[in-house]
């Protein structure tokens, strides 16, 4: 049986924010497991398939000049930016996130509610978060400004009269709308975004 920590570390590799040594390592694991392998190639195939789905149409100027701001703070403090990039000038180069790393976790103001930042991509408007729900919280309605993707991989997540569990995915069109969602057991999800989604925002300032 897969744990809650190797979905989690599947999910890293997968979309390949993790250290070289932590990469050599998950890679003997998968070697030896075939379970693991199968997970991954699954976490693969949606990871592409989510950033495939985000429409590639340009940013209105005046919020892209609004992120970009944003993004240029958030550079200031060597949160997102590789060292020496400007908000508009990003040199190519590499992220990574270990598994098990607290860093870059941010509780939204819904207490039990967490969002951590992977990557973003300004030329095609969006981001990749991980969200975690604690047991029991309720993530409130809302209405979608933007495309999202969503895709489960530890607990559950219930969003109106479905229930998502690890593997399971969602896409939600722009203009849609949802009740609240919640989480019984709690879960982790990872979700593509557009850029000026008020969670990308969150994660963004003050980083």
């Amino acid at each position: 049986m897969i744990t809650e920590q190797q979905q989690e570390a599947a999910s890293l590799y997968a979309l390949g924010a993790r250290p070289a040594d932590e990469r050599r390592a998950f890679e003997d694991v998968l070697r030896a497991n075939a379970e693991m392998r199968a997970l991954v190639r699954g976490l693969q195939r949606a990871a592409d398939l989510m950033a495939l789905a985000v429409p590639s149409s340009p940013l209105p100027a005046q919020l892209k000049e609004k992120v970009l701001k944003r993004l240029a703070g958030a550079a200031a403090s060597g949160a997102v930016q590789q060292p020496g990039a400007s908000a508009t000038e990003r040199r190519p180069g590499f992220q990574f996130h270990g598994a098990s790393d607290p860093a870059g976790w941010k509780e939204l103001p819904l207490p039990g509610a967490w969002i951590k930042l992977l990557s973003f991509e300004r030329d095609r408007g969006y981001a990749v978060l991980l969200g975690k729900l604690g047991p029991g919280v309720r993530y409130p309605a809302h209405t979608h400004f933007g495309a999202e993707e969503l895709y489960i991989l530890t607990g559950d997540l219930h969003i109106g009269d479905r229930t998502l569990g690890p593997g399971d995915f969602h896409h939600s069109d722009a203009g849609t709308s949802h009740e609240d969602n919640h989480s019984v057991e709690g879960c982790t999800l990872l979700a593509v975004l557009p850029l000026d989604h008020e969670l990308v925002q969150f994660a963004i300032a003050g980083a």
